[in-house]
């Protein structure tokens, strides 16, 4: 049996490897959810108007990979602090979120934004919303795989985003 889980981190270039290597990962799609109209293509969100943020689409075994794993991960992702983009990548499309799929899910997402707000880690507050699930509509077939088809423009925009830097000053060594 699978489950579906739904991040938004920022530019969801960046956000496909880090989960797209585990057993129990079926797929992880790039899209966009939470807006207002349906079908949106990347032009109509990169404007910031459609009320759609760029996410990340995972189909996994929780079985094999639980739930708890996958946040473990998002939150080394993003920067949980800034709720106005996500490093390099401004605007309200770019902002991060956990879509919850279940009660379940809104559970261990509340537990584990908690947890880390109280940490102590961030000198901020941990900002980042939990939102029901909403429509998931894929982003065009050039986004997908992005770290696989172009693996040096990815590589190239992952460093000069900031999010290498920013992982690396406030998490152990972690796999982007």
């Amino acid at each position: 049996m699978t489950e579906k889980a739904t991040f938004a981190g920022g530019c969801f270039w960046c956000m496909v490897k880090p989960f797209d290597q585990f057993d129990g990962i079926e797929k992880v799609v790039s899209g966009y959810t939470g807006g207002h109209i349906e079908n949106p293509t990347y032009e109509q969100v990169k404007t910031g108007t459609t009320g759609h943020l760029e996410a990340v689409e995972i189909t996994f075994q929780p079985d094999v990979f639980p739930y708890e794993q996958l946040l473990e991960i998002f939150w080394q992702q993003i920067d949980p602090t800034d709720n106005e983009g996500q490093f390099q990548d401004r605007g309200p499309q770019y902002r991060p979120a956990i879509f919850v799929h279940s009660e379940k899910q809104r559970e261990l997402a509340e537990n584990s934004k908690q947890a880390l707000d109280t940490s102590g880690r961030f000198k901020k507050p941990v900002v980042t919303e939990i939102l029901d699930a909403a429509p998931f509509y894929d982003a065009e077939d050039y986004h997908q795989d992005f770290y696989k088809k172009s693996p040096d423009e990815y590589k190239e925009d992952l460093e000069k985003s900031g999010r290498v830097q920013f992982i690396e000053e406030n998490w152990e060594k972690v796999d982007v």
